[in-house]
């Protein structure tokens, strides 16, 4: 069976989707880059489209935009809202749904189209939708239609509009592939053409495409002001250099991407620095106000944040945290590489061309199988985080040495040094709110549990094991009393 026969329909839009001030209304999180032509939003309603478009073209509806939808679901309009084709055990906010193509999802899409016209048919007209909490909602059908056929609509009108479908997931890096596919859409259009990334929420994926569309854009100004510059005596290039940046050496090392694995990149391939600080300059201007951005993702400190979270986290939830971590490590060292990968191929653009007539000589698909050491590092390093924070090491030692000791007589130290020591290694930490307390109690069990002589630590583990106790400093403490 197709898997639109067995598709849900949800809601795109739920309460808390816009993050920020409304921009254009019907557009969640509308934002440009400073400085650039490069929007994002999230999924917009028809009135939405329309309200964008015209807000982008002003009077001249010839005028070229360039439209990248990164998501990975078919779309569909139902009553001039945005709904979409979801698995039915991946209801909620985002959701990974693998390896998805342009292709294939244009024919999902319209085979969805049909599957929930049918539906609406059998039930009397009305639809059964989801909302992203899994609240089971029905509404009558007045109008549904593809997404696909909303752009040839709007195309109509809007003559100069180009609508690009790139499936990315939400916390991976986009493909090499992908990369491709925004640099073909871009070329041909000028600068100042306006770019408009969305996702569903316009949040993480609209954010990457926006940061890789001004790498882009950056190219083709800069190349194509090459041969200009030089026909002017006395300027100073260094003016239209646009890979200074300057990173707040305040900011906590991870805050900086100095990742383990970004660090071996930049010492095998020095002049990856150059690339990395015209990366981090956007990401900082695709970011929130904060950091100088309009948007709402901060893709390289969102890593750092991340793993303050992670550590205070139970082991199941660091499981599936852990993953996105790497996932968002992984999209960082890319949008370096392709950073890098961009700045070269503008070097080989003949000068006077006209940034509209810039075509790169190779693709990044290519790049990377001429450099397929970097996917092995990426792939090798993305893991190599400090995932746990170490205990002093004069502490370390003196527990060793009263665990191996007379462990039940000894409890008492042992108790009064792990807690104390758990003080020590989080007074970083806010005291705002029980995350702290709960990292140190969960740093105070692991440690406690790494301690245990063999013939506690057995039949300890076989309890948590079976479910009769919690990784639980206290619960383990009274079950070694009873032994």
């Amino acid at each position: 069976m197709s898997p639109m026969m067995e598709a849900v329909v949800m809601a795109d839009h739920f309460d808390s989707i816009q993050k920020l001030p409304e921009g254009v209304p019907g557009v969640p999180n509308w934002r440009v880059v400073p400085g650039y032509q490069v929007y994002g939003c999230g999924q917009p309603t028809l009135v939405g489209f329309s309200a964008a478009l015209e807000k982008l073209c002003g009077g001249d509806k010839a005028s070229p935009v360039v439209w990248v939808n990164t998501r990975q679901e078919p779309s569909l309009y139902l009553n001039g809202s945005p709904v979409c084709a979801r698995p039915s055990n991946k209801i909620g906010e985002y959701a990974e749904l693998g390896n998805v193509t342009a292709s294939q999802l244009e024919k999902d899409e319209e085979e969805f189209l049909a599957v929930v016209k049918e539906r609406a048919e059998e039930n009397g007209g009305k639809i059964k939708y989801m909302d992203v909490h899994k609240s089971e909602l029905e509404v009558e059908c007045k109008e549904i239609i593809s997404l696909g056929g909303v752009i040839k609509q709007l195309q109509k009108t809007y003559t100069g509009l180009k609508h690009v479908r790139i499936p990315v997931c939400n916390s991976g890096s986009p493909k090499h592939e992908d990369f491709d596919l925004l640099c073909t859409a871009l070329s041909g259009s000028k600068f100042a053409a306006p770019v408009v990334v969305n996702c569903q929420a316009g949040l993480s994926r609209s954010t990457t495409g926006q940061v890789a569309a001004c790498l882009f854009r950056e190219m083709q100004v800069g190349s194509s002001f090459s041969g200009l510059v030089n026909t002017v005596p006395g300027l100073n290039l260094d003016l239209l250099r646009m890979d200074i940046y300057e990173m707040d050496m305040e900011k906590d090392a991870l805050f900086r991407g100095e990742f383990e694995v970004v660090k071996q990149l930049l010492k095998e391939y020095p002049d990856f620095k150059a690339a990395k600080n015209q990366a981090d300059k956007l990401i900082d201007l695709c970011g929130p106000p904060k950091t100088g951005g309009t948007g709402i993702k901060q893709l390289r400190e969102n890593i750092a944040e991340s793993k303050l979270s992670y550590e205070i986290m139970d082991d199941a939830a660091q499981t599936f945290l852990k993953a996105k971590i790497q996932d968002n490590i992984s999209k960082y060292f890319m949008l370096l590489v392709f950073s890098h990968y961009i700045k070269e191929s503008g070097k080989s653009v003949a000068k006077d061309t006209l940034e509209e007539d810039i075509k790169l000589s190779k693709t990044f698909k290519s790049y990377m199988e001429d450099h397929s050491d970097l996917e092995i590092m990426i792939q090798k390093g993305k893991g190599k985080l400090k995932w746990e924070r170490d205990m002093p090491k004069e502490i370390e030692e003196k527990l060793e040495k009263l665990a191996a000791g007379d462990f039940k007589a000894n409890t008492g130290e042992i108790i009064h040094d792990i807690l104390g020591a758990a003080n020590k290694v989080f007074r970083d930490m806010s005291d705002v709110g029980d995350h702290k307390k709960r990292a140190k109690y969960r740093f105070s069990s692991k440690t406690l549990m790494n301690l245990l002589p063999p013939k506690y630590l057995g039949p300890i583990e076989k309890m948590v094991e079976d479910g009769k106790i919690n990784l639980d400093f206290y619960d383990i403490l009274g079950e070694i009393a009873k032994l």
